[in-house]
C-alpha cells in the first residue's frame, strides 16, 4: 500500500491543510485520517437499509408533526366571566404563572352604578421548555355589576360572534396561510360561593353562550366554604343545569387501549366538576417549602393542594385538554355558525368600506370581484347539496 499526500481544495473545509490519504491499490473506499472527513463519512453512513425487515419508516411522521407544531407555536384564547371580586385575574395568573393586568384599575361603588360591560383582551406569549403559547385572555369587566344586569351578557355575544365571522372572512379571503385564531376555545364562568346556587343572570348568560363557546363553570374563593357546603353547593349547581338544558364542556371519553391512570385521571376530572378553585399570587413559607396559598389565623390555605382546592384539576383539565377544546370549537361551534350563515343566505362577511384614495380603487375592485366570484361559487355549490328532509 502506498502512501501520498493530497490537497484538498474546499471552500467549505477552512482551513486548507494537507490530509493524508490512505489509498489501496484496488483502489477501495478512502479512510480520512482527519476529524473532518470522518464527520462526512458518517454523514454517509446514515443511509443505510433497516436493520428490521417489513420497516418502512412512516411510524417517523407523528415527530414530524411534532416539530412542526413546536416551530409554529400555539394560539389559545380563553375568556373569564364573572361579577367584580371573584378572583377572577388573580386565578388567571396564578393558571399561567405570568401577571396579565399589571395596571388593573378597581373601580368604586358609585363607578358601578353605571358602568356597561367591556371586553379587554390582553396578549402574551409564554414559553415553556421551548414550546411557545400566544395565550389571549378575555375579561369583561363589569358583568353583573349594574342595577340592571338585563342585557350585560349581549356584548360578550357580540364579541365572541365578531371573532367567528372575522375567521370566516379570512378563511374566504386571498391570504389563506398566515390566519390568527381569535376565537374563543374556552369560557370559565364564575359562580358566587354566597349564592346558594345559581342566579337568574347565571343561567340566562349560560343558556345564551352555550352553543357558541366551552363553558367550564368555576366556584369561585372556594375558601369561605366548609367541606360539606362545598359538596352540596355543587351537587346545586349540577342539578339548576340539568335543569334547564345547558350544556357544558364535555371531557371526551377515554378510549379502551388507555392506561388506567389516565382513566382514573379522567374520572376523577369530570367529578369535580363545577371546579372549587382558589386563587393567590403571594408565596407563603409553610413546614420549610414555599408555596402559594393565603394566610388565616387559622391556618395556610394552599392553592396547588387537591385537598384544599380543585385548582391542580383545573389547570389539569385546561392543559391536558387544549387541543380538545380547539378542536369542539372548530368541528362544533365555528361548523353551527358558519351553517347558519350559509344556510340563511347571508355573504361572507366584508370590512367596513371607508373613503379610500383613487390610487387604491383599482386594486381594491379586482379584489372584489374575486370575493364576489367565491361568494357565488359557494352559493352554487349550497344549491347542489341534497336537502335533508
Amino acid at each position: 500500500m502506498a502512501e501520498e499526500n493530497l490537497t484538498i481544495n474546499n471552500n467549505e473545509l477552512t482551513p486548507k491543510k494537507n490530509v493524508t490519504v490512505a489509498r489501496s491499490e484496488s483502489f477501495g473506499p478512502l479512510k480520512f485520517r482527519k476529524s473532518c472527513g470522518e464527520i462526512l463519512l458518517s454523514r454517509l453512513q446514515k443511509f443505510t437499509a433497516p436493520e428490521q425487515s417489513g420497516y418502512v419508516g412512516f411510524a417517523n411522521l407523528p415527530n414530524q408533526v411534532h416539530r412542526k407544531s413546536v416551530k409554529k407555536g400555539f394560539e389559545f384564547t380563553l375568556m373569564v366571566v364573572g361579577e367584580s371580586g371573584l378572583g377572577k385575574s388573580t386565578l388567571v395568573n396564578s393558571l399561567f404563572l405570568t401577571d396579565l393586568y399589571p395596571e388593573r384599575h378597581i373601580h368604586t361603588a358609585s363607578e358601578k352604578i353605571t358602568q356597561t360591560v367591556k371586553i379587554d383582551a390582553s396578549t402574551v406569549e409564554i414559553e415553556e421548555r421551548g414550546v411557545k403559547l400566544r395565550l389571549t385572555v378575555v375579561d369583561t369587566p363589569g358583568f353583573g355589576d349594574s342595577l340592571n344586569s338585563q342585557d350585560c351578557f349581549k356584548p360578550i355575544i357580540q364579541y365572541i360572534d365578531s371573532q367567528f365571522e372575522r375567521y370566516l372572512e379570512d378563511e374566504s379571503g386571498l391570504n389563506r396561510r398566515h390566519i390568527i385564531d381569535n376565537r374563543v376555545h374556552c369560557c370559565f364562568y364564575f359562580i358566587n360561593p354566597s349564592g346558594h346556587g345559581l342566579r337568574p343572570l347565571d343561567i340566562s348568560f349560560m343558556k345564551a353562550v352555550h352553543h357558541k363557546v366551552n363553558i367550564v363553570p368555576v366556584i369561585a374563593k372556594s375558601d369561605t366554604l366548609t367541606l360539606q357546603e362545598c359538596t352540596q353547593l355543587k351537587r346545586k349547581v349540577m342539578t339548576q343545569i340539568a335543569e334547564n338544558g345547558i350544556n357544558l364542556y364535555a371531557l371526551p371519553d377515554c378510549d379502551e387501549d388507555e392506561d388506567e391512570d389516565y382513566r382514573e385521571q379522567c374520572r376523577l376530572l369530570k367529578e369535580a366538576v363545577p371546579f372549587a378553585v382558589i386563587g393567590a399570587n403571594t408565596v407563603i413559607e409553610v413546614k420549610g417549602k414555599k408555596v402559594r396559598g393565603r394566610m388565616y389565623p387559622w391556618g395556610v390555605v394552599e392553592v396547588e393542594n387537591p385537598d384544599h382546592c380543585d385548582f391542580i384539576k383545573l389547570r389539569t383539565m385546561l392543559i391536558t385538554h387544549m387541543q380538545d377544546l380547539q378542536e369542539v370549537t372548530q368541528e362544533v361551534h365555528y361548523e353551527n355558525f358558519r351553517a347558519e350563515k350559509l344556510a340563511g343566505g347571508g355573504s361572507v362577511p366584508k370590512k367596513s368600506s371607508k373613503r379610500r384614495p383613487e390610487s387604491q380603487t383599482a386594486d381594491l375592485s379586482e379584489r372584489e370581484k374575486q370575493l364576489v366570484e367565491k361568494e357565488q361559487e359557494l352559493r352554487r355549490m349550497q344549491e347542489m347539496m341534497p336537502v335533508s328532509r
